[in-house]
């Protein structure tokens, strides 16, 4: 058993042992770092000054925080070699719910959103649903190699308190970095399946999804950052499905403004819509169950000067014996929702092939 075995087995065990904790790789790395709290009560994020993991929800909820001075951290760094997978999918798996009740809910859904946009009371909404599955012997520790396998470009995470449950994720999407004053962010919308080439075409729907996002994030930062660079929209690839991407980045004005530059962003519109007050109304209103930390960030906060947090997207919760998968799409009058169910069905696929 080499050392990467070894520490995923350590931190199986903690889990086993239901103590609070969080693994995670960033994009682009091959290193894995841990948080192991000491203690297992629930300490609340109270403002953007502490230092620590955490983990924060869509809209409401509790704000979570391992702080660094209370926990144990843990790197390694592995080879892609080093992990060794199980490819074999789990007999004990499989949906809960017929696909034509929720298929049909959704889709009404997302029509009652166009016909909102329609009647000029937003311009995008971003709707989700969960996708339950019944997972009995669920292999937490394959699934985790699996989506360090599958996902090198993904923020990948397990993240678990035993007042809360268990979340795992891989998410394309950064909410922002802050470091040595310099701020970066992304803007990331659009959705279409990859075919084994970058070079795409984006439709109409896809482009201005895209730039509304852009656009919001620009504005909204403006009060806190200088000097703001913003590149030409990129095609990127995350799992099977493509995306398009902006990076946008700057000067932050003032020490204190991580706080303000936070609350600025999130939700962005990728995960909630435009305007923010009007769809965030929408959503509450209609969509009828709780996003919970789906949607919400997670990351690193002023450890070693850094800021490094990232949307929840791609993810899925972990209870008693089930597994909810949270997906979601962009809603502008463009949309159909036809398609817009179908988007979300290939989202959810990036979860189940790692079960």
């Amino acid at each position: 058993m080499n050392s990467f075995e070894i520490y995923i087995k350590e931190i199986i065990q903690v889990y086993d042992s239901k103590m609070p904790f969080v693994v995670f790789k960033r994009p682009n790395e091959f290193k894995l770092t841990a948080y192991l709290p000491n203690t297992n009560e629930l300490i609340q994020l109270s403002d953007f000054e502490e230092d620590g993991f955490v983990f924060v929800p869509f809209n409401s909820g509790n704000k979570i925080l391992f702080p660094i001075n209370n926990s144990v951290k843990k790197e390694i760094n592995f080879k892609e070699e080093d992990v060794i997978i199980n490819d074999i999918k789990s007999n004990s798996i499989s949906n809960i719910e017929n696909e034509e009740t929720p298929k049909k809910k959704y889709i009404k859904l997302v029509q009652k959103a166009i016909n909102f946009i329609e009647e000029g009371k937003a311009d995008k909404i971003v709707l989700s649903r969960i996708e339950k599955i019944n997972a009995v012997n669920f292999d937490i520790e394959n699934s985790f190699k699996k989506m360090l396998w599958k996902y090198p470009n993904a923020f990948v995470y397990i993240w678990f308190h035993p007042k809360i449950g268990l979340w795992m994720g891989a998410t394309p999407e950064k909410l922002l970095s802050v470091e040595n004053n310099t701020f970066k962010t992304m803007a990331l919308a659009g959705t279409q399946v990859y075919k084994n080439v970058l070079n795409v075409t984006w439709q109409l729907k896809e482009r201005k999804e895209q730039q509304f996002v852009t656009n919001y994030i620009v504005d909204s930062i403006n009060p806190f950052v200088k000097e703001v660079e913003i590149t030409a929209p990129f095609t990127i690839k995350a799992g099977n499905l493509l995306h398009i991407r902006t990076d946008i980045s700057g000067k932050s004005l003032t020490k204190n403004s991580l706080k303000s530059l936070i609350l600025a962003l999130q939700p962005t519109p990728a995960v909630c819509g435009l305007p923010k007050s009007e769809a965030t109304t929408f959503i509450l209103e209609n969509e009828k169950y709780d996003r919970s930390y789906y949607t919400g960030f997670l990351g690193e906060l002023n450890v070693e000067n850094k800021c490094d947090l990232f949307v929840n997207l791609r993810c899925m919760q972990l209870r008693n014996n089930e597994i909810y998968i949270y997906v979601g799409g962009g809603i502008t009058k463009e949309s159909n929702a036809e398609k817009e169910w179908e988007e979300t069905e290939n989202k959810a696929e990036i979860i189940k092939s790692v079960l």
